[in-house]
């Protein structure tokens, strides 16, 4: 019933309407309730629920415009609107926040596989951030891949690196050269600065550098890839065999990775805040991947068959496995989590739980 009532507030303010007390006095009481996540914007409840008004409505016409122009689909379409109410529109305005408290270049990282919604948000708080009159740039871990020769070094090395993406197969260096570069560029300047991107359609696949983006501004940079901000565990970790890890070499296989990770851990440090997207179940990303290839498949386009699929994702679980490292990022029992924010993803896609850790609040449900 109170979704109901959400939905139709939602849907009266970006129509223009005008609140009635109870509907602003039930907003300011879903803030202000301990259940509710606030996001440690640590501003007045009815000056939030004000400004969130006036932001929803003006960006809502162009956020939806944005998702469908990229193929977007959310299920079901009313949900956009209190995803933007408690999720993207705090986001960003925390964000902003914070950007202008360090007063330089805020560096954001965003850990979650495919199907956690790590592409919708960073087109979302593009736009949203542009509203708040702030310029933003997204960067993946995908951009920092080794060139396609030297990936193919590092295979005639380490045969057990059948495909790009685990720890090894980036070129850490670099990304500690362009996000050291963004962070100290002075905000106000053009200074030209060369972002990387990778093309994962060159060399049949296998992918390789392309032409480097340039970049002349960015208050707030997102800095997002399946493992960003992930640290590594000790070796007794890997003591039991965990599925799909059942055998002596794929053990070894985990160990290296996880050893790898060390080398990141100097490309972390320029990360001010971390936000994981945590499906309810990490199974889901198989059937996230399957789903995906199919539907690439039904429009005509060459994808994998369904035991390909499993093969290859088992294959990102093999070198960091969900069940040993995300425990480990949030840190549930203690509250000693990496993670800033973590956000739990359905099923369906969406987002269910916001945890901040700062303030210990957890936030919406979408689902019954």
């Amino acid at each position: 019933m109170i979704k109901t009532i959400l939905i139709r507030i939602f849907e009266l303010i970006i129509q223009g309407g005008r609140l009635t007390s109870p509907d602003s006095e039930l907003l300011v009481n879903q803030l202000s309730n301990s259940n509710d996540c606030q996001w440690s914007l640590e501003i007045d409840p009815n000056e939030t629920v004000d400004r969130q008004s006036q932001l929803l409505r003006s960006v809502y016409p162009e956020i939806s415009q944005v998702l469908a122009s990229h193929n977007i689909q959310i299920d079901p379409p009313s949900a956009i609107l209190p995803m933007l109410w408690h999720y993207w529109l705090p986001l960003a305005q925390s964000l902003a926040n914070q950007q202008e408290k360090i007063g330089r270049t805020f560096i954001q990282g965003l850990l979650g596989g495919q199907g956690t919604g790590k592409t919708t948000l960073g087109i979302v708080l593009k736009v949203l951030l542009q509203h708040l009159g702030k310029t933003f740039l997204s960067i993946s871990l995908d951009d920092l891949y080794k060139t396609y020769a030297d990936r193919q070094k590092l295979r005639d090395l380490c045969p057990e690196i059948i495909w790009r993406g685990p720890p090894s197969t980036h070129d850490v260096d670099l990304g500690i050269q362009v996000l050291q570069q963004l962070r100290d560029r002075p905000l106000g300047s053009s200074q030209p600065i060369e972002i990387p991107r990778f093309d994962k359609s060159l060399h049949h696949g296998a992918g390789d550098r392309t032409e480097p983006e340039i970049s002349c501004e960015a208050d707030i940079v997102l800095f997002e890839g399946w493992f960003v901000g992930m640290r590594p565990l000790p070796i007794s970790a890997f003591q039991n065999f965990v599925p799909p890890i059942l055998s002596e070499s794929d053990r070894e296989f985990a160990l290296a990775c996880n050893a790898n990770l060390y080398n990141y851990l100097p490309l972390w440090e320029y990360l001010d805040h971390l936000i994981v997207l945590m499906p309810e179940d990490y199974h889901y990303s198989l059937q996230w991947r399957i789903e995906a290839e199919n539907k690439l498949i039904a429009t005509g386009k060459s994808g994998m068959n369904d035991r390909e699929i499993t093969q290859f994702v088992e294959y990102f679980w093999k070198a960091l496995h969900p069940e040993l490292f995300m425990p480990h990022m949030i840190n549930r029992d203690n509250g000693g989590a990496f993670a800033d924010l973590v956000v739990e993803i359905s099923r369906s896609h969406l987002p269910i739980k916001i945890s901040n850790k700062n303030i210990r609040r957890q936030g919406f449900r979408l689902k019954n």
